[in-house]
């Protein structure tokens, strides 16, 4: 079982599970399907932490079980009304005949991917670099464990921001709306591969999918370290901006992660919607960093 888990689990998350949505939004099937294919990414996802955990104390809860949930819910439904909005949104915005309809379909959302992915990339990486972003970014990272709810754990106003930088290109370009429907269980299906608790292979694929292994180094609570990794879906716009970082032999456990400047952020929901408004949200860094993995920092404020 832990076998078919470690080398069967990412396929059976981005094939089955994406490629069914792929192919119940071509067919203009009912959302509901979409609605059953996230549920049981997230329920193979836990069962996935269960039988094959990269650290077993991850699957705990550290107070937080609840705040995700909510986190996860309402998140889900802005993506969900960002996605119902999109009619109105191209009939205003788009540039007419420029999206490739005569495509077949899971051409076309994989162009969508792509081009998502580099804006989400773009804003995430000025998320670590501009204060005012940061402050709603802090949200996420303030996790001080890796599982699969906390890719859904941000504030959401950050996640509001993410969403509009990969979504508005696709409105331009003339995204039709069951696209934005695949795209958008294939982004729930990243988030929760991403963040997963699963000690799962892919072999070379690791250097291009941004998969867990190389997103916990995301996570690393040091200032300037954890700037690397920004991809959702991939690590080549990591490449391209030169900040791409992974060492094979690094382990991690809770220590590591959420922010050196913060180790006591806000833990509720709603305490978590207020910091980044208030004096002390700025988290300036006030921590050293460790002299082991000072050549791989860039300035930044954690």
């Amino acid at each position: 079982m832990k076998t078919l888990v470690r080398y069967g689990y990412v396929p059976f998350m981005l094939l089955a599970i994406n490629g069914a949505g792929i192919a119940i939004a071509a067919s203009g099937g009912s959302k509901l399907w979409l609605l059953a294919l996230l549920l049981l990414a997230i329920a193979a996802s836990f069962t996935a932490e269960r039988v094959l955990p990269y650290r077993e104390d991850w699957n705990t809860p550290h107070d937080d079980d609840r705040r995700d949930a909510v986190h996860a819910a309402v998140n889900e439904t802005l993506t969900l009304g960002s996605v119902a909005a999109l009619p109105v949104l191209t009939a205003v915005a788009s540039i007419d005949g420029v999206w490739p309809h005569d495509w077949p379909f899971i051409l076309q959302v994989l162009v969508a991917v792509l081009v998502a992915d580099l804006g989400i990339t773009l804003v995430h990486l000025a998320s670590h670099k501009v204060p005012a972003l940061w402050r709603l970014h802090a949200v996420h990272h303030s996790v001080k464990r890796a599982y699969g709810f906390n890719g859904l754990m941000k504030h959401p106003l950050h996640q509001t921001l993410e969403t509009a930088a990969g979504v508005a290109p696709l409105v331009l370009l003339g995204l039709p709306t069951s696209v934005a429907y695949a795209l958008a269980l294939c982004v729930a299906v990243q988030l929760l591969l991403q963040h997963s608790n699963v000690d799962y292979r892919v072999g070379r694929l690791r250097v291009v999918l941004a998969l867990n292994q190389a997103h916990r180094f995301h996570h690393l609570k040091w200032a300037g370290i954890g700037d690397v990794n920004f991809g959702l879906f991939t690590l080549i716009w990591d490449h391209l901006l030169r900040t791409y970082s992974y060492d094979p032999e690094r382990r991690f456990s809770s220590d590591d992660l959420g922010m050196a400047a913060k180790p006591h952020y806000p833990n509720g929901y709603l305490a978590q919607l207020a910091e980044p408004f208030r004096p002390s949200g700025a988290c300036a860094a006030d921590e050293p960093q460790p002299e082991t993995m000072s050549e791989q920092a860039h300035p930044a404020s954690r």
